[in-house]
């Protein structure tokens, strides 16, 4: 049930919470604007919303409630279900005034791979594919890093599969000990097999098993005369107690993760230190939004809830500092991950050295931003001067185009503010409609769906850098006037001769350049947006160009249509699955027979389809 005072003038907040209820549920403010500045929840509404015109207020929250245009409320049955929807509300809603957590990316795991001859890899998003997931992990270093070791430990493949399967004699990782070559032969299925299974238990923090069947195989190695094999194992182990020495918490199969926040000068910062079946897998430092807040248990509760209701927590949860509704918070991560979580503060022996290491990080961590936010001010400084500006530029744009001859053309518009790259608010538009290769069609297509969107929700960049250099601006200007958008300042941002950087020219509409030359912090900021703004848009172009010539290596097997290809990717759980598969369990998949399972697995691998014609295998 939701609730809503809509009046045009002054708030009467006094008014509005004679109508409100003492069930739990959610309340958000919005500015006359029609902005959120807030979201919280509440286990009573009109005692909690009440709170803020009957108490005196600290500066932050004066100035917030003072803004205020009208309230709604949102009646939950429980205090949890109200914890769960401020969370998707404050992600959703970006309000002004809450603590955000910026990060939005999906959490890293290592995958080893289902077959002959699994592959163990960096991955993130859906885990659909057949084979084993370990995570998620902190960060992509720390994966990076696991992998770094299970391919000195145990000389597992990491390349591609079609890489893999056209080799023909041992690559660089064979002859610098990090891969055994299984593509040319070099080891045998079974004893592959065996480095997988004993990846797979360190992974799963089974050390001390892996450790004692290690020990066991060195004994046989040693009696059997092959003093080789017993060396190597030998090494192997003494490498693994090394690192449990290094990496292993007190507890066994600890599933704990440390937090420590500091916050100076309204920035903050959150630092995660995790382990998983006792062993850690390294720390990752979160710089939330504090949007004014400066208490570090307010900014921590934030973040505990924002980060944990978008995955499963830990067992145990060690913090800085105690923050508020903590044993709510514990019922709500308890409810979601179906056992108990703890969270804790008092903390003693290595708990407490693990709390401190995370606090001197989280303190050098945050130094470190605030120099980088230093000089990001600088550099916007220098821009405003630059380009004449009556103060620095909050919000920046870059487009760009990418294609290959005119083939799966891609725009791309990334965002950057005050604090650098604002990755939630990319976007990428897929070009249609024009005659390929056409740069400027493509330009003035992306513009007008952007801004004419911006038209109406009042979203516009103060300045809107195109990369290119007086055509690809003449089509920005043009769409800007078409739309009546005004108080935009556009730049072109044009190649130097040698193509060198630094001596990019900046293009005004007017037909003026400026060249700041390579020392400029002006021009490095515009370098540093514009070659985002190409990285972004390539990937998207790559991403759409592999997507469309894989779907029509599909769609042109005779006996493939659109039923068919759906059942198989469905099955398979995408492309890269049905690659995988062989001709026996190409046709297990219903109305797939065995002449049509060969020509679609002579197909994905590029060899000659078995003498098969148009028609057979079935109707479409």
């Amino acid at each position: 049930m939701s609730q809503t005072d809509t009046s045009a003038s002054v708030f009467d907040g006094k008014a509005f919470v004679r109508t409100l209820t003492s069930a739990p549920g959610v309340y958000r403010m919005y500015a006359a604007d029609g902005s959120v500045l807030y979201v919280g929840k509440a286990s009573a509404l009109d005692k909690r919303v009440a709170s803020y015109f009957t108490k005196a207020l600290p500066l932050r929250t004066q100035r917030m409630v003072s803004q205020i245009a009208r309230m709604e409320v949102t009646v939950t049955r429980t205090e949890a279900e109200a914890l769960l929807l401020e969370n998707q509300l404050i992600k959703s809603l970006r309000p002004r005034y809450n603590v955000l957590l910026r990060d939005d990316k999906s959490y890293p795991y290592i995958h080893i791979t289902a077959g002959e001859w699994p592959r163990i890899a960096f991955h993130r998003g859906s885990r659909a594919a057949p084979g084993r997931y370990f995570g998620p992990y902190p960060s992509a270093s720390a994966v990076r890093d696991a992998l770094d070791l299970m391919h000195k430990l145990f000389r597992l493949r990491g390349c591609e599969d079609s890489v893999f399967r056209n080799r023909s004699r041992p690559c660089l990782q064979y002859q610098i000990g990090r891969c055994s070559a299984p593509c040319v032969g070099l080891v045998s299925r079974e004893d592959y097999h065996d480095s997988v299974r004993r990846a797979g238990l360190l992974l799963d923090g089974r050390g001390e098993e892996l450790l004692g069947e290690l020990g066991a195989a060195m004994e046989q190695a040693s009696a059997a005369l092959r003093f080789e094999d017993a060396a190597r194992l030998r090494d192997l182990i003494a490498d693994l107690r090394r690192l449990q020495a290094r990496q292993y918490v007190e507890g066994g199969q600890a599933e704990m993760d440390v937090l420590a926040c500091v916050v100076e000068q309204g920035t903050a910062c959150v630092l995660l230190l995790c382990f998983r079946n006792g062993m850690n897998l390294g720390t990752r430092a979160f710089f939330p939004r504090t949007n004014g807040a400066d208490a570090p248990e307010e900014v921590l509760g934030a973040f505990l809830s924002q980060y944990y209701l978008a995955q499963r927590p830990p067992r145990e949860i060690v913090l800085s500092h105690a923050v508020p509704d903590a044993e709510l918070l514990a019922a709500a991560l308890s409810e979601q991950a179906g056992r108990r979580v703890e969270l804790k503060t008092a903390v003693r022996g290595e708990r407490a050295r693990y709390l401190d290491l995370a606090m001197r990080n989280a303190q050098l961590a945050l130094a470190t931003e605030r120099q980088s936010s230093a000089n990001q001010r600088a550099r916007l400084e220098a821009l405003q001067e630059l380009l004449g500006l009556e103060s620095p530029p909050r919000r920046l744009e870059c487009f760009d185009i990418s294609h290959t001859l005119g083939e799966a053309t891609v725009a791309s518009c990334v965002v950057f503010d005050g604090e650098g790259p604002v990755r939630g608010q990319y976007r990428r538009y897929n070009i249609a409609g024009i005659t390929p290769g056409d740069d400027y069609a493509a330009m003035r297509q992306a513009l007008e769906r952007r801004f004419r969107r911006a038209a109406e929700e009042g979203v516009l960049p103060d300045v809107l850098l195109i990369d290119g250099g007086r055509g690809q601006l003449a089509q920005a200007r043009d769409v800007l006037d078409e739309l009546g958008v005004r108080g935009v300042e556009l730049v072109g941002v044009a190649k130097g001769e040698a193509r060198r950087p630094g001596e990019e020219t900046l293009i005004r509409p007017d037909g003026s350049e400026l060249r700041p030359g390579g020392g400029s912090p002006a021009l490095q900021l515009v370098q540093q947006i514009r070659d985002e703004a190409h990285r972004f848009a390539i990937t998207g172009h790559r991403g759409k160009r592999q997507k469309l010539r894989e779907t029509s290596r599909l769609e042109d097997i005779p006996g493939i249509g659109p039923r068919r290809r759906a059942k198989l990717l469905k099955h398979f759980g995408g492309l890269a699955g049905l690659r995988a598969a062989g001709v026996e369990e190409i046709a297990r998949v219903d109305g797939v027979n065995a002449a049509l399972a060969e020509r679609i697995y002579a197909a994905l691998h590029g060899l000659d389809s078995p003498g098969a014609t148009a028609g057979q295998g079935g109707t479409r």
